[in-house]
C-alpha cells in the first residue's frame, strides 16, 4: 500500500479555547487530492498511568467521580504532565505516590496509548510498578479520591463485563495480566 496517498499536511491552525486541561485548536490540514479540510484538534499535555501490582497479586484502583460521564468510576492511578516535556515515569511516580500513597521499586513501561486520534494528540504513558511500599497520599486540592484492592484476574473478568470502562485503565490490566504470565 502506497502510504503518501493517506497522509494529510498540516497547513496552519488557530486556538479557539485555551482551557485548564485542553486547548482546542482548528487546522486546516491538505488532503492526498490536494483539497484542503478543516480539523479540530484537541490538544493535550499527555499523562501517565500506572497499574500497580502487589505481591499479592492484587492491583491497586482509584475510585472518584467523573462529573463527564456523571459517575463514579474505578481506575488505575493516573494524571497529566505537570509541564511540556516532564518525563512519563517520574509523572507515573508522582501520581502513584500522590493518588495512593504507594512508592514502587520497579517499574516497567507496558505501552503508549493514544486515547481518542480522531480529534485528540492525548497520550497516555502506562506503567506497571510493583515491589510496593506505603508512603503517604497527598492528591491535588480538588482530588478526592478512594483506593481499593483487587485480584489482578477479577480486574481482568470486570475489563471483559463492562464493569470497568475507563479504556486506559481496562488497556493496562489486560497488559498487566499478559506480562504477570511472563
Amino acid at each position: 500500500m502506497n502510504e503518501e496517498k493517506l497522509i494529510e499536511t498540516y497547513q496552519d491552525g488557530k486556538v479557539v479555547f485555551e482551557g485548564k486541561i485542553i486547548r482546542l485548536e482548528h487546522w486546516t490540514v491538505k488532503l492526498p487530492n490536494g483539497k484542503s479540510a478543516l480539523r479540530e484538534v484537541a490538544c493535550h499535555p499527555g499523562a501517565s498511568a500506572v497499574v500497580a501490582l502487589d505481591k499479592d497479586g492484587n492491583i491497586i484502583l482509584v475510585r472518584q467521580y467523573r462529573a463527564p460521564i456523571g459517575r463514579l468510576t474505578m481506575e488505575i492511578p493516573a494524571g497529566k504532565f505537570d509541564h511540556p516535556g516532564e518525563d512519563p515515569l517520574l509523572c507515573a511516580q508522582r501520581e502513584l505516590s500522590e493518588e495512593t500513597g504507594l512508592i514502587a521499586d520497579s517499574w516497567r513501561k507496558l505501552t503508549v496509548l493514544e486515547t481518542t486520534p480522531g480529534f485528540c494528540n492525548e497520550r497516555i504513558h502506562i506503567y506497571l510498578a510493583t515491589g510496593l511500599r506505603q508512603g503517604e497520599t497527598h492528591p491535588d486540592e480538588d482530588e478526592f479520591v478512594a483506593t481499593l484492592r483487587m485480584p489482578l484476574a477479577e480486574a481482568v473478568s470486570k475489563v471483559m463485563d463492562g464493569t470497568l470502562r475507563d479504556g486506559k485503565t481496562a488497556l493496562a490490566i489486560m497488559m498487566a495480566s499478559a506480562a504477570s504470565k511472563e
